[in-house]
């Protein structure tokens, strides 16, 4: 059993929201904490708009694949982070869930994903600082 914080994000298609807020954290945190994303109804492929909006801030997402949620991922998670996937996710008592209300990229343009992504970051920040991880 590892010692570090353990992060899940779901959302709806695991394409989107949750792989970007993965990358942040990964890239922001490093391997001070334990990062995963999953979703309830995964599509078969990352949005590339996403995958686009991440690398223009040097983050690059590519080798991602939508993964299904699960309960073991969920049970594994120190806290879950949903975006969107309402009654779908699995609840483990002893679980720290936040809900983070956040506009859905699919289906919509560079220009929209921007303000998105850069949320979610402002939200990933935030969580290190109460993870207590270092921040790269």
């Amino acid at each position: 059993m590892s010692d570090k914080p353990s992060v899940l994000f779901v959302c709806v298609h695991n394409a989107g929201r949750s792989q970007m807020a993965a990358g942040l954290l990964t890239h922001l945190a490093g391997d001070a904490v334990e990062v995963r994303s999953a979703g309830s109804a995964p599509a078969e492929a990352i949005n590339p708009v996403a995958v686009e909006a991440m690398r223009e801030i040097g983050i690059d997402i590519t080798a991602e694949r939508p993964k299904a949620l699960t309960s073991d991922a969920v049970a594994a998670g120190d806290v879950v982070i949903t975006m969107g996937c309402g009654d779908t996710c699995p609840v483990f008592p002893g679980k720290r869930y936040l809900d983070w209300e956040l506009d859905d990229p699919a289906g919509q343009g560079i220009e929209a994903v921007r303000p998105i992504r850069d949320e979610i970051r402002r939200r990933v920040e935030a969580l290190i600082t109460e993870l207590g991880a270092a921040a790269r």
